[in-house]
């Protein structure tokens, strides 16, 4: 390793006293962006429209901007040297691959036939949420609850390699085999492995790809220390910069859907609070059950209960049309999954005692806006 990591690392204390102004305020100006893309999509019905129009071949330029930006400075955090040590820890890898490809779908599958038999289009966008496991802001929740940064790339690159290979044979299952066998209304679903691929690449491989450059080159030419010390802290704020610009687009492309239909959004929302609740708190439970410390449950729970939103809108609008009930199911997910997972956030970070704790790792630990924080 090399030597100039031998920093030492910050005495305990209380967590927010040693937070920046944005990250203490963070759950406000959360619910402020959201706010505010609502109030645009409704009070300028023609910016929703227009900003749809900005794509490249499916993609959603102005999204894709801001998960970028919002995922390469997390990334550029990850000390990639440790990855190989996370990815033989079979007590992390193991639950993950249960709880995401076999848990998830089929919880969300009961609980959207369970709340909403009577409402097909809604329904089937809320299987389609459950299928698209999280890849992107997934990384955002860990870093604020402190989980494992190493262990969180390498879940969602996981994730990512089972979203091209299974998620279509997955909705081909959940939504036209087992309603088949349980006598239950079928859909058919029409996605291309290009489509998934496209999502992997665009909104991980790009931000994976200049991180770990970042990190690689910044260590090679100035050292660990300076690298940690210095580079993180100007760029982490930008992560959450990269949030709030991705929540205020999202919500301001369907704004008017969203406020001109609220008794279908909070029908859908039930299911969703409850899916994310479960999950979280049953991820967590999992991990304490079998021995990993704090941060990796976390990281554990927080990859399971989220949603790569980003796929489950564009596969809903691809195949169903933008104005279609699935699509609208797919925007009101990260309406509800924003602020519930922000909440697990400081919900998590009040467990950390029922915990076993890492060991203490040398180097400074960047919070994403660059405070140093335990």
């Amino acid at each position: 390793m090399n030597p100039e990591a031998a920093a030492p690392v910050t005495p305990a204390g209380p967590v927010a006293g040693r937070l920046s102004f944005l990250d203490r305020w963070l759950a406000v100006w959360i619910l402020v962006a959201m706010a505010v893309g609502l109030g645009l999509g409704r009070l300028a019905p023609g910016l929703g429209q227009a900003l749809a129009k900005v794509t490249v071949d499916g993609v959603s330029l102005p999204i894709a901007l801001g998960l970028l930006v919002m995922m390469y400075p997390v990334l550029a955090k990850v000390r990639y040297d440790r990855l190989d040590t996370v990815a033989r820890d079979r007590r992390l890898l193991v639950p993950s691959l249960v709880l995401n490809w076999v848990v998830g779908p089929a919880l969300m599958f009961a609980l959207a036939w369970g709340f909403l038999p009577d409402l097909p289009e809604y329904r089937t966008g809320l299987i389609i949420v459950g299928l698209a496991r999280c890849i992107a802001m997934v990384v955002i929740w860990n870093d604020l609850a402190r989980g494992d940064r190493e262990a969180a790339a390498v879940l969602v690159a996981l994730n990512s390699v089972f979203q091209v290979v299974a998620f279509a044979a997955l909705g081909w299952f959940y939504l036209n085999v087992l309603p088949g066998l349980l006598g239950l209304e079928q859909t058919t679903l029409d996605v291309s492995l290009w489509d998934i691929a496209r999502s992997v690449l665009v909104f991980l491989g790009i931000p994976l790809l200049a991180g770990f450059l970042t990190r690689r080159l910044g260590e090679k030419v100035k050292g660990r220390t300076w690298y940690e010390a210095s580079l993180i802290p100007r760029i982490g704020p930008f992560a959450l910069y990269g949030l709030l610009f991705t929540i205020v687009v999202l919500f301001a492309l369907q704004g008017g859907a969203i406020t001109s239909k609220p008794v279908d959004v909070v029908r859908i929302a039930l299911p969703l609070l409850v899916y994310f609740g479960v999950m979280w708190a049953g991820s967590m439970a999992a991990g304490r059950a079998v021995g990993l410390d704090y941060p990796k449950a976390t990281t554990l729970a927080f990859t399971a209960a989220g949603n790569n939103f980003e796929l489950a809108i564009a596969v809903a609008i691809a195949t169903f049309g933008a104005a279609s009930g699935q699509a609208l199911a797919g925007v009101v997910g990260p309406l509800i999954e924003v602020p519930v997972l922000i909440g697990l956030v400081n919900v998590a970070l009040a467990t950390r005692r029922f915990f076993p704790q890492p060991a203490p790792t040398a180097g400074p630990a960047v919070s994403p806006e660059g405070s140093t924080l335990v």
